[in-house]
């Protein structure tokens, strides 16, 4: 597309965000709400809305290539990015489940599950590209001298002659051994021919007769040849099968990810010309406007100086430079409220608070009962950290960019105006800091002055003495003499910081799930989909590990734990998580810390050197696999001597000391969680995401991937259908290594001729272990005692009861009704 068309999107796109925000304000100013129903509604309305406004600013901040553009766009990104999460965070609060279902207002919005996708943006890996590839070769080189390759670890074994000879003698006798059993079949098979035909009867049939079953044979098979290929042509024209072509990309979608790429090249010229033009404008601006400036200013303060000796009789005290200098002079004030302002002494405002302090206890003492009433009876938006950076980012597109014509700027470089505008503000604040000493010095020159007409000296007032808070004591560095290239090496070498595998979000394959809506409508709490989970890890991980600022403000979540049965992708997620973000990968999984930095000093060490690289290079994700260890009920004696419940007793501090400007966080894989003491385990993971087994819809969708990825080839001779429909139970691992066992070489170059069927890939599924339904339930049943559970089955109960004493109410109604009609 090109540069119009995005700037056209971007209008649009800013004009559904200045609607959506007049719809928060009134929503915030609305009386509180009681019913939970429209609270809901309306949650997941702005929920939807600002999804498609995050996915269209994604778009535009990847492929506008003007650089002052960018930055708008990227600072209304962060704040929209935040207030999904503020609103994901009020929808928890409300439904108690991680999982939502929406499916009345997409259909509203006409919208598709496909939109409800969080997009991941570019930016978080494509900005710290740079970095990202000097920490892989340093993590790779340190690899390579660690460990040596396979082939190197083998042991030569040195042969004799003699022996030599007699392994070749061995292989040769073999080899011509095969060729003389292949000769002597190939003489039998031709044997059992001519005898077969000595024996066979000369053909009775007339030659009409057998031209005709010739005919009738070959015109038969032309006959459903044909038909079958109508058919499929029948079908491609309904829609209901793919093209031939389908999945091969056609020239015009070649053209168009030659164009993105070429965009992302302009980008980065673009970006380069802007930073240069950042220095060379504002030194422009400081030759040419810097004497100008200087002389208004001190112009100006000077004005200041008689207009405060001329109302109040004396020259005023020159503002410090803690509280803005001469900034604070030019507000819109008057000389005798500014004066007022620096001369006043605190035993003033002191009284004032004091009296405001009675008075407002006073208040609170009649209002109390009133309000607790109020906030009991009604529920109201919270108030939101983010919505004042997304209105900065709607105003400054408002003022700058809407109405700015474009013509002569066809190739979207920098506007040479707005830059100049902003470095006069800072050459204006570098001048003033200056003016400010020498307007300091002429201040004390003409007090001197004045004091010695009058033969009196000032008395200086005394400064106030800040109360020191107490000091919080401060965690001993224990690397204090290291650097952190070296604490990076020992990690790596010891094993605690790993590679992640080069896995995308977008591998972790699954359907949305289209019965949500109604088995919750009948009671009945379902499975959440993988397309839930995905977006759940989007939610919680990525965005959060990508964006400081949204890592600052937004809810903050410290640790995550991904539950499930074996083989549903929960080591996937966190590779994913750590590719998506350029993310730090620490293991401290029981299995991985056994026997490295013994004893209680040595333990310390460690979580000290994770934890301190962690905050240092950040994103980090700190990966505990099997977290169920770590809070065992009881270790069995197997597993004694690897000490898997070394971490609980410092897991409670490591959370506490992750902070919210700290992006760090601690993932958590359990194939086991009852295993675990459930109320340590709960408050060691804020956040607890339970992944099912794929269901029919997402088995269906990963069959056809996996065969594909294999370089399988879909015919209608596979019925996919039934297919996913057998393998209930069966998980993502499953399917993957059924399909590997299938598709082997010898198979693939068999598929034109005989193509594959269903009935295959039933034998490599049948040696393994599905999940079964006793398990699923396990998993359900331990879910529900966890935190969130727990409440979201009080609420149910509570609903329940509700709606039967409103039916009681009804039948109550109905009776006294029919008493007096008799």
């Amino acid at each position: 597309m090109s540069n119009s068309t995005y700037n056209k999107m971007w209008v649009d796109t800013h004009e559904d965000l200045e609607y959506l925000l007049k719809q928060e304000i009134n929503a915030q100013v609305a009386k509180p709400q009681t019913d939970r129903v429209i609270i809901f509604q309306m949650l997941v309305t702005f929920y939807v809305k600002y999804v498609q406004i995050f996915r269209s600013m994604e778009i535009l901040y990847d492929q506008i290539v003007h650089p002052q553009k960018r930055r708008v766009i990227h600072h209304v990104l962060d704040g929209v990015m935040g207030r999904i999460l503020e609103l994901k965070n009020e929808m928890v609060k409300l439904e108690f489940s991680e999982y939502h279902y929406c499916d009345d207002v997409l259909q509203d919005l006409k919208l598709t599950p496909e939109d409800l996708e969080i997009p991941i943006p570019g930016y978080f890996v494509k900005d710290k590209l740079k970095v990202l590839k000097i920490r892989q070769n340093i993590l790779e080189q340190i690899l390579s001298e660690t460990s040596l390759p396979v082939e190197q670890k083998r042991v030569v074994k040195v042969l004799t002659l003699e022996e030599a000879i007699q392994v070749i003698q061995i292989s040769e006798r073999a080899r011509q051994g095969r060729l003389r059993a292949k000769f002597m079949l190939e003489i039998r098979m031709q044997e059992e021919k001519d005898r077969l035909s000595k024996h066979r009867a000369a053909s009775t049939l007339a030659p009409e007769l057998a031209a005709t079953r010739i005919q009738k044979v070959w015109r038969g098979y032309t006959g459903r040849k044909i038909a079958k290929k109508e058919r499929a042509e029948e079908m491609i024209f309904i829609e209901m099968a793919p093209p031939p072509n389908f999945e091969q990309l056609s020239p015009a979608h070649l053209q168009a990810q030659k164009t993105v790429l070429q965009r992302h090249v302009v980008q980065e010229v673009h970006e380069v010309e802007y930073q240069e033009a950042l220095i060379t404008l504002k030194e422009q601006v400081r030759t040419v406007e810097g004497m100008d400036i200087k002389e208004t200013l001190q112009d100006q303060i000077r004005q200041w100086f008689i207009e405060c000796r001329n109302t109040t009789g004396r020259f005023p005290n020159f503002p410090d430079a803690e509280k803005g200098g001469s900034a604070a002079i030019f507000a819109t004030k008057t000389p005798e409220e500014v004066l007022q302002e620096f001369v006043t002494q605190g035993e003033k405002k002191k009284k004032k608070k004091e009296k405001k302090d009675k008075n407002e206890k006073k208040k609170k003492k009649k209002k109390g009962k009133a309000n607790k009433e109020e906030e009991e009876d009604g529920w109201k938006i919270a108030e939101s950290h983010f919505l004042p950076t997304i209105k900065e980012g709607q105003n400054t597109f408002e003022v700058t960019w809407k109405n700015r014509k474009e013509d002569t700027n066809l190739s979207q470089k920098y506007v040479a105006e707005l830059i100049k505008e902003e470095k006069r503000k800072e050459v204006e604040e570098e001048i003033r800091v200056q003016v400010d000493e020498l307007m300091r010095q002429e201040l004390k020159n003409l007090k001197l002055a004045v004091d010695r007409d009058k033969g009196s000296k000032k008395k200086g007032g005394k400064k106030k003495k800040a109360k020191k808070g107490k000091k919080k004591k401060k965690e001993k560095d224990l690397t204090l003499h290291r650097t952190i290239n070296s604490l990076y090496e020992e990690l790596i070498r010891e094993g605690l910081l790993i590679r992640p595998r080069n896995v995308r979000l977008s591998d972790f394959i699954g359907e949305y799930n289209y019965l949500g809506t109604t088995l919750r409508q009948t009671d009945i709490e379902p499975m959440p989909s993988l397309s839930d989970v995905r977006q759940l890890i989007s939610l919680y991980g990525i965005l959060p590990l990508g964006s400081q600022a949204v890592h600052e403000k937004a809810p903050l979540v410290k640790s995550l734990l991904l539950a499930g049965p074996s083989g549903v992708g929960k080591k996937m997620l966190v590779h994913a998580l750590c590719t998506e973000t350029g993310a730090n990968l620490f293991n401290l999984s029981p299995h991985n810390t056994a026997g490295k930095y013994p004893g209680k000093i040595g333990l310390k060490m460690m979580i000290h050197m994770v934890f301190k690289v962690a905050r240092m290079l950040q994103p980090s994700v700190v990966w505990i696999d099997n977290a169920e260890k770590v809070f065992y009920k009881k270790v069995p004696k197997m597993e004694k001597e690897l000490e898997p419940k070394r971490l609980k007793k410092s897991f409670p501090k490591i959370l506490k000391s992750i902070k919210a400007e700290d992006r760090v966080l601690i993932v958590g894989t359990s194939q086991r969680p009852f295993d675990a003491e459930l109320k340590t385990f709960c408050r060691g993971f804020q956040k607890i995401v339970l992944i099912p087994r794929p269901d029919y819809t997402s088995r269906f969708v990963l069959w056809r991937n996996f065969i594909q990825q294999n370089s399988g080839i879909l015919t209608s001779s596979l019925d996919l259908s039934s297919l996913a429909k057998v393998t209930d139970g069966y998980t993502q691992g499953h399917l993957s290594q059924a399909a590997k066992y299938v598709l082997t070489e010898q198979r693939i170059k068999q598929l034109h001729t005989k193509p594959l069927t269903a009935v295959e890939f039933i034998t490599p599924l049948a040696r393994q272990d599905p999940v079964f339904k006793e398990e699923e339930e396990t998993f359900k049943d331990w879910y529900a005692k966890t935190p969130l559970g727990k409440k979201r089955a009080k609420a149910a109960k509570e609903q329940g009861s509700d709606k039967g004493k409103e039916k009681g109410k009804k039948g109550k109604k109905e009776k006294k009704k029919g008493k007096k009609k008799k």
